[in-house]
């Protein structure tokens, strides 16, 4: 870099940079400065482009950590392009496309010596390399903290200079930059909550810019701005850039922030619509997620929506496909699914949306089926997945709090999500058979020494839980909306068998009571309509018999409602999550897999 180095294989002969990490103290004033920062040389887009440009990049910066602390050149490129920013903003304004390309290679060289510098040493040493400033000649600066200086100065640039064309590029690196300070966390196990760089963005002074900050990058979610072609960021243009929307958020140029209260305005129709759209990525779910968890504007602005399925289908679709995901990007669209579910606004609305040919539905053609048919469909389809592969006890609670939600609610279900119901049921009660059999089988094979029926009775509480939550839904179905569900009747009179061996259970015979006055009255009136129906007047006699059944026959039990409520301390998740995330996707960044200690890779 410097001197219009453009290719990664030059880096380590260029005479700017060897005299940048060298023995010498350069002066803020020396026209070396401008003549580094002067180059052309396009940032990794890539995770293979950036991890060749650290490995060009290490020898320097470990020379440059030997020297630093005589030489404090690292803290002068700093001041460099802390003095660059304080213009930034007019320079936008002006188009003036020299300053902001200088101001963006100060900081691309910054960011790529901080990332080696985070790998090679700890926040307390990093910070000392910002101290070593008072050293060098020229210096003009006072006492201030320079590395709290450039925090600022990032977060001050993300909010306050708006994204043109030519500003693409330098707003890009803010942010990364950030990213690549944070990344201290990928290094340690627990959760980094006291350090250095932690303090000064939560506690310091960038926490004025708090909600700015956070509109701003929603507003960067919104609009998805694609970059600009590189070989004309840094060219002139005879018309200006394409302003990304931020003008009305757009602070004054004071120096002086001013306290603000942690709130802000935002557009929620543009908010809804890009979440809506962007849905299939493990960001956009663990930012619905976040929003309707923590925001009971945007919550409640959500539920009002009369396109609601613009935002589940995306939702189920992930489900859908749940081989093809990772565990947490499952677990987080199932928690969107029980957080919805716990209104019931929502739970009615579903079954009144009709939907037509659900293309990735691929099981069964659905030439028409409602919104609410199809989330039940799904939501057992990964009940009964889980069952099979990967037994996590917190996927088919969720899936199952979210049946429960719905099921008072449940309306003119389709066919094939009746039969799924029932299914369901049947492969719980193939399940509690088998391990009932293995249980019996290894205490006699045993002769009386039960060491290993622990696992077993452990085993069978699980299921019988399930089968309890299951028959629960039926019966809040048909205590609730029996003359709604004929197809729900239907299958549970077809498969009434099933139903037998719970009938005399202790966990079960108090909700088996209104299963089977259900069953014996519909049997009955089948009976009496004579033999060898079809399945038009089953049909028929079933939904004249759900207006005769009267409802003081059905015992009444408790509401089925659930809720969702985070862990007592939810970033143990959530921070390996974003960074497993960070890791594996972010743009122009790479890590070694040697030395993460915050996720394995399995999970990352």
């Amino acid at each position: 870099m410097g001197a219009n180095t453009s290719q990664v294989s030059d880096l380590s002969d260029n005479p700017s940079l060897k005299a940048l990490v060298g023995t010498e103290s350069i002066s803020e004033n020396d026209p070396f400065w401008n003549q580094l920062i002067s180059f052309t040389f396009i940032s990794p887009t890539s995770s293979g482009d950036s991890k060749l440009l650290e490995e060009a990049v290490i020898p320097l910066a470990k020379t440059l950590i030997e020297n630093n602390p005589r030489t404090g050149n690292f803290s002068a490129l700093v001041r460099i392009f802390l003095g660059r920013t304080k213009e930034l903003k007019i320079s936008t304004e002006c188009q003036d496309q020299l300053f902001i390309w200088q101001a963006h290679n100060a900081l691309f060289m910054i960011r790529c010596l901080l990332k080696v510098f985070i790998r090679e040493m700890s926040e307390e040493e990093l910070h000392l390399q910002f101290s070593y400033q008072e050293r060098a000649p020229g210096f003009r600066g006072g006492s201030e903290d320079l590395l709290e200086e450039l925090l600022s100065n990032l977060v001050h640039l993300i909010v306050e200079v708006p994204l043109l064309d030519i500003t693409y590029s330098i707003l890009f690196e803010a942010v990364t930059t950030l990213l690549v300070f944070f990344s201290y966390q990928l290094f340690h196990k627990d959760i980094l909550r006291d350090g250095i760089i932690y303090q000064h963005i939560m506690k310091g002074r960038c926490l004025c810019l708090t909600s700015r900050l956070v509109k701003t990058l929603l507003y960067n979610f919104i609009r998805q701005e694609k970059c600009p072609p590189a070989t004309h960021i840094f060219e002139p243009k005879a018309e200006g850039g394409l302003l990304y929307g931020l003008a009305s958020g757009v602070a004054n140029t004071s120096s002086l922030p001013v306290e603000q209260p942690h709130t802000f305005q935002i557009n929620f129709n543009s908010l809804y619509t890009a979440l809506c759209e962007q849905q299939r990525s493990d960001q956009a779910t663990l930012l619905l997620y976040t929003l309707l968890h923590q925001n009971a504007n945007m919550r409640t602005y959500m539920l009002s929506r009369t396109d609601m399925d613009n935002l589940v289908l995306p939702i189920l679709e992930i489900l859908y496909h749940v081989e093809e995901r990772n565990s947490h990007h499952v677990y987080m669209a199932l928690i969107i699914l029980l957080i919805l579910t716990e209104d019931d606004a929502f739970n009615r609305s579903i079954h009144e949306v009709v939907l037509k040919n659900i293309s990735w539905y691929t099981e069964r053609s659905l030439t028409e089926i409602s919104l609410g048919s199809l989330l039940i469909l799904v939501v057992i389809r990964t009940i009964q997945f889980n069952m099979t592969r990967t037994r996590d006890k917190y996927l088919h609670t969720n899936c199952l709090a979210a049946l429960a939600n719905m099921s008072a609610q449940f309306r003119c279900l389709h066919q094939y999500a009746a039969q799924r119901i029932i299914s369901l049921f049947a492969l719980l009660s193939k399940k509690h058979n088998k391990v009932l059999e293995q249980a019996t089988q290894s205490l006699r094979g045993r002769q009386g020494d039960n060491t290993a029926l622990p696992d077993y009775a452990q085993d069978l509480n699980v299921i019988e839980e399930v089968i309890r939550m299951m028959l629960e839904i039926i019966n809040s179905c048909l205590c609730n909306s029996l003359h709604h569900n004929p197809n729900l009747v239907y299958a549970l009179l077809y498969k009434r068998e099933l139903f037998e061996q719970f009938r005399t259970h202790p966990s079960f015979q108090d909700i088996m009571q209104n299963l089977d006055t259900v069953i014996g009255f519909f049997s009955q009136r089948l009976e009496q309509a004579g033999s060898d129906l079809s399945v038009e007047r089953v049909q028929e006699v079933i939904m004249k018999g759900a207006q005769a059944l009267p409802k003081n026959r059905l015992k009444t039990f408790p509401e089925l409602k659930f809720k969702y409520v985070e862990e007592d301390q939810p970033e143990d998740f959530f921070i390996p999550y974003v960074w497993s995330l960070v890791f594996n996707s972010g743009v122009g960044l790479h890590w070694s897999p040697h030395g993460i200690e915050l996720f394995s890779m399995d999970s990352g």
